[in-house]
């Protein structure tokens, strides 16, 4: 153990005291188990779940909420045309799971809902089971996916936030109009942002639908504009000067209908109220081109202090580097100083013909669009403060070294962001190709876990050879300078072959974005895309490959011709004790 962990380890020992009574008696940490476990083994695509989110509520740290974007409610191929999987109109996609032994086992909740999980009909819903947030239908929205949770404190009587009041779980998503319109909806764009709230998190996970607040609007969009990307953030430390202030991060793609010029600003909305009310705001210019570009892929952290962190991956001078991305703010999210280039990025990938978009296992394979998107996260000393080193530490895959010789890099600030550590690649099992990756650290700042989802294969050319995914946490040490020290694996979850997933329209693979991770001062938890379930279906990678070499085979029907577990992607976790505390 290091002298830096044994000295924080003693300053705490008084918190860890008040804390540890939350934790389960008999928490059955290691391994690795579903999260999403509503999930069905079949048809495609109601087994489908991809793209997880995790949060940990630091003042009961028993408790964790998990999301993804989860196809749970979505009507089978075989309605209609037995050969299209379509989205049904109306049917959300934004699983929630939580877990009440830090991690350990996992409960989907069902509420009532617009759902086709038993409809006979083409794009036919109707009132019924659904396995994804609740109140969307009754506002006229549709939860669209793109999960990113948060625990805050809650806002007393008094306009004060405080833990004695309980905690809020925040839950952002992707939203759009129940009805498909845009002229006569709530949005007026392709996409927007909304937040679902729960301050009883028990009542929700039975299935109490009334346990949620309505959904609000964190940004309203214009008619061209769509939201994509967001991270949602609540300060929950109690020394921070904006204790309880809530953040989303997205980007926002403007002039959808032109076809031309598409810029992307970076926006950050805030709340000082729970949630109940946002304001908007634009942090550097609107401009998306081969020169500059803002960041995409943003993530949005608070130190012990309250200042606000944005990250994400573009480039931030005319005709500079792309790279890791830093704005800053002192006052709350109200103004922002940066951009800040925190070190250079190179994304992973080639890019499918078919697809348009780079892929790392092979021809009509997942598409990696955001594998260098930076994800971060500040040892901030939830939920008092009292014991912050407010360390950053930020983690993604690059692809500088060449394809199959991809790397999970890690690079760490100890002075607020003014000065970042030389990037330095996590150690990985021999053949790992990291794609998505995300840490933790404790927020005492003693422990880093990483979790990344990896290729094991090199590139395939072609779809009939197997191909592998799999999901790995880590943890290490923080040193006296803030390195992390030697790294262990504290769990390797089963292979899966990434084949045996899919987009709805069957031509390629599909994992989503991101993968995460949580910290508490005595254990980690994190989640995956996992394809251990999944079934490969040859003429599915028949078909795939033709639509990239221009031959002619016959598209399948995935509930004849496949496998019945073809397309079963799940999200696992795992919950982890510090391994040296």
């Amino acid at each position: 153990m290091s002298r830096t962990k044994k000295m924080a380890g003693i300053a705490a020992l008084g918190f860890v005291a008040l804390v540890a009574s939350a934790l389960p008696a008999q928490a059955t940490h290691g391994g690795d188990t579903r999260v999403s476990v509503g999930s069905p083994p079949s048809p495609f695509s109601a087994d489908k779940q991809n793209e997880p989110a995790l949060a940990v509520d630091q003042n009961s740290p028993n408790v964790l909420a998990a999301g993804s974007n989860d196809e749970i409610d979505i009507e089978p191929c075989a309605v209609g045309d037995p050969k299209v999987c379509p989205f049904t109109q109306g049917v959300g996609v934004s699983g929630i799971y939580f877990s009440f032994n830090s991690g350990d086992t996992w409960t989907q909740p069902t509420y009532q809902g617009w759902t086709a999980r038993n409809t006979t009909t083409e794009n036919q819903g109707y009132l019924g089971p659904i396995g994804t947030l609740p109140g969307y239908y009754e506002q006229g929205l549709v939860s669209d996916g793109d999960p990113a949770l948060a625990f805050g404190p809650r806002r007393g009587t008094n306009g004060r936030f405080s833990y004695s009041n309980g905690s809020r779980l925040y839950y952002a998503n992707l939203t759009s109009n129940f009805s498909g319109s845009r002229t006569e909806g709530r949005i007026k764009g392709f996409e927007a942002i909304a937040v679902s709230r729960t301050d009883n998190v028990q009542a929700a996970a039975s299935g109490d639908a009334t346990a949620w607040k309505a959904p609000v609007i964190a940004a309203k969009n214009s008619a061209t504009t769509f939201a994509d990307k967001e991270q949602i953030w609540a300060d929950n430390a109690a020394s921070s000067k904006f204790f309880g202030n809530v953040y989303v991060c997205e980007a926002e793609f403007r002039s959808n209908s032109r076809g031309n010029a598409l810029p992307t600003p970076l926006i950050v909305a805030r709340s000082s109220d729970g949630g109940d009310t946002w304001t908007k705001k634009q942090v550097g210019p609107a401009v998306d081109n081969g020169r500059m570009g803002l960041p995409d892929g943003c993530t949005v952290r608070t130190d012990s202090d309250g200042n606000v962190y944005v990250f994400g991956l573009g480039k931030p001078t005319n005709n500079g580097p792309t790279g890791q991305v830093m704005y800053r703010s002192a006052d709350g999210g109200r103004h922002w100083a940066g951009p800040t280039l925190v070190a250079p990025a190179v994304e992973p990938g080639v890019i499918d013909p078919v697809l348009g978009r780079p892929v790392m296992d092979g021809v009509a394979g997942a598409r990696v669009d955001l594998a260098a998107a930076p994800s971060v996260d500040i040892a901030n000393g939830a939920p008092t403060g009292a014991d912050a080193t407010d360390q950053i530490v930020m983690t993604w895959a690059d692809g500088r070294d060449g394809l199959n010789n991809e790397k999970a890099l890690l690079t760490y600030s100890t002075n607020r962001g003014n000065s970042w550590a030389i990037p330095a690649a996590i150690p990985t099992a021999a053949g790992d190709r990291p794609v998505y990756v995300a840490p933790a650290i404790s927020p005492n700042g003693t422990d880093i876990y990483v979790v990344y989802n990896a290729f094991t294969n090199p590139f395939r050319n072609n779809t009939s050879a197997p191909r592998n995914l799999v999901g790995v946490v880590k943890h290490a040490n923080v040193g006296a300078a803030g390195a992390p020290g030697n790294w262990t694996t504290l769990n390797r979850g089963a292979d899966g072959d990434p084949r045996g997933t899919s987009q709805n329209g069957l031509t390629a693979e599909f994992l989503g974005d991101y993968v995460y991770a949580v910290a508490t001062r005595m254990f980690g938890a994190a989640v995956w895309n996992d394809a251990r379930n999944a079934a490969d279906c040859p003429a599915i990678d028949a078909w795939r490959l033709s639509l990239r070499t221009g031959t002619t085979v016959a598209k399948p029907a995935p509930g004849s011709d496949c496998p019945a577990n073809f397309g079963n992607s799940d999200i696992f976790g795992g919950s982890y004790a510090d391994p040296t505390p």
